[in-house]
């Protein structure tokens, strides 16, 4: 596991990302996939093992700063010939099943990502060729994706697993490379710190697994979390000031940065469970107690764990 260009890498035929993108409008529509705004930056823990907590102080944990006006997508960078499959966690809430937050891949219901085909994910599995969208929301306002399905915050953020496919399914050795093809997207828990809530719909697939869940490696490969701090963690802890964001609503009108659509209608799309679909966005709550979710300039937080039983909200 390395990290490079504010990209994390297992091996040598994977990686992912964080980006940087505006929320989009929570009206009950369903948009298209928004652009992507630049990766945040990242650091690895090891780079202040003397600050971090003790938690963190284990291989494969990351921490970003974030603001609370931000979205953020997930981008996954994997061989052709040789795919990955991958675990998505918020919270202790597996966001493409909405099963508890387990170290084994499942098929039924299917609660992992296939990359490729699965290029990013920008919120949890609503179903029906929609995502709702990962916002950042302050952990203790009942607003989070955990909170609201588990009755507790006890992780935040997001949690990553990655497993290999087994011996002798794909190629060892990458087969010679034809035209080159590529798809393109876009532009380029401690006191305050942050969860993941949802917020507007967006047209996304989630992919079903083209190979069968046989194919995968019984454990996984790599375990990663990625805390997201808001700007005096992020000062206390590194001692830099935080990078800047280039997320304003009025820079994003002002730039006619395009919506971003994915034209993949030959691809099926993975069905959701109920559990996931009953998530209440963050405008939603805030329409029963507006300052149940305030919290402005806030970021995330995240470390992988697990959980014994899940509530549904009623």
């Amino acid at each position: 596991m390395r990290l490079s260009d504010n990209r994390i890498y297992i091996g040598e035929r994977f990686s992912l990302s964080l980006q940087r993108t505006l929320r989009i409008p929570d009206d009950g529509r369903k948009y298209p996939l928004p652009p992507g705004l630049g990766r945040f930056p990242v650091h690895a823990s090891s780079e202040f093992a003397d600050k971090v907590p003790d938690s963190w102080r284990r291989p494969g944990v990351f921490f970003v700063a974030a603001y609370q006006r931000e979205a953020v997508w997930i981008g996954f960078d994997a061989a052709p010939w040789k795919p990955t499959a991958v675990k998505v966690g918020i919270g202790r809430v597996n966001a493409v099943a909405g099963l508890p937050w387990t170290y084994q891949l499942h098929s039924q219901p299917q609660d992992y990502l296939v990359c490729p085909p699965q290029l990013w994910l920008d919120g949890i599995n609503a179903g029906q060729g929609y995502v709702r969208q990962f916002v950042a929301v302050a952990l203790g306002s009942g607003a989070t994706v955990e909170k609201q399905l588990t009755g507790a915050e006890i992780e935040g953020g997001i949690q990553f697993l990655v497993y290999d496919p087994k011996p002798g399914v794909f190629p060892d050795i990458e087969p010679a490379k034809g035209p080159a093809q590529s798809v393109h997207r876009g532009l380029g828990a401690p006191a305050g710190a942050m969860g993941i809530g949802v917020g507007g719909r967006m047209a996304q697939k989630i992919y079903p697994d083209p190979y069968g869940v046989h194919v995968w490696h019984e454990e996984p490969a790599a375990s990663i979390a990625v805390h997201i701090l808001n700007v005096d963690q992020y000062r206390n802890m590194t001692g830099l000031m935080p990078p800047p964001t280039p997320i304003d609503a009025r820079e994003y009108t002002r730039r006619g940065l395009p919506w971003f659509e994915l034209y993949d209608e030959t691809l099926k799309d993975l069905d959701a469970d109920a559990v996931l679909g009953g998530v209440k966005s963050v405008s939603e709550l805030a329409k029963g107690d507006p300052a149940n979710v305030s919290g402005e300039d806030s970021p995330l937080d995240i470390e992988p764990g697990q959980i014994t039983g899940i509530k549904p909200q009623s």
